[in-house]
């Protein structure tokens, strides 16, 4: 069984649910606001995280059932800055190569396009039930990354953080009757251990250097005081006595 299939079943457990549930509030709000013509999902195509996006396009890949197309994150199959939105529910924590997947992200994005990432936190119940249990299971045996390597990893591609959200403060129980009875924690919405939720969502947009708008290095004082002079003489229907002239970025007077 395929890891993506086996995440699936996962999140069809009452955990899952929970989990699901928090994220695609998270989701919703997060892809509202971002526009464009192209938007890509990879991974849980189960789940329609894209329902709140106004882009008119929206594709759910990956390797499982239920895709529109069937790919590699590894490999993209589309052009260079092609995508305005990309979303990866729960990828690079269970991929082989998680950075080659951030760099493919990166080249098919358009410039000042949007990447939408979730995560399990490991710094978290969630992360220590992982440290501490059986890591053949699924979500246990994924390796789990910080927020902050996650953060260092987009800056070196050149992506800017723009907003991060933390949900799932709930312990990760098995029965599904201590999770609804936890569910109460979530409605502080981490006003009192905001960091240590179980799951992260970041926001990140892809910046590409451009030209730098150098403006004309003008000399303050004289400009001060040649505008009210000039000012009061046209007033009074007389010609200024100077005129002012622009020699190597400085106003300069010529009598």
């Amino acid at each position: 069984m395929s890891t993506a299939s086996s995440l699936s079943v996962w999140f069809a457990t009452p955990q899952g649910q929970y989990v699901l549930t928090r994220e695609q509030e998270i989701f919703d709000s997060s892809v509202a606001d971002i526009f464009g013509f192209n938007a890509v999902q990879l991974g849980l195509p189960q789940q329609n995280l894209l329902r709140g996006s106004r882009i008119p396009l929206h594709i759910r890949a990956g390797k499982e059932a239920g895709v529109h197309l069937w790919l590699e994150a590894e490999e993209l199959p589309f052009e260079t800055g092609s995508i305005d939105l990309v979303l990866l529910p729960h990828i690079l924590e269970f991929s082989m190569h998680p950075h080659q997947i951030l760099r493919e992200v990166e080249r098919v994005l358009r410039p000042e396009g949007s990447v939408v990432i979730s995560g399990f936190n490991p710094l978290s119940l969630w992360g220590m039930r992982r440290a501490i249990g059986q890591k053949k299971e699924y979500p246990w045996c994924g390796k789990f990354i910080s927020l902050l390597r996650l953060k260092d990893w987009l800056a070196l591609l050149g992506f800017e953080t723009e907003a991060g959200r933390f949900c799932c403060y709930a312990p990760p129980f098995a029965g599904s009757a201590l999770v609804s009875r936890s569910r109460v924690i979530d409605t502080a919405d981490g006003q009192w251990w905001s960091v240590v939720g179980g799951v992260y969502l970041l926001q990140a947009k892809k910046r590409v250097p451009g030209m730098r708008l150098i403006k004309p290095n003008w000399n303050g004082r004289l400009v001060r005081k040649l505008i009210p002079a000039s000012a009061k003489l046209n007033k009074e229907g007389n010609s200024p006595s100077s005129t002012a002239t622009q020699c190597n970025g400085h106003n300069q007077i010529n009598e």
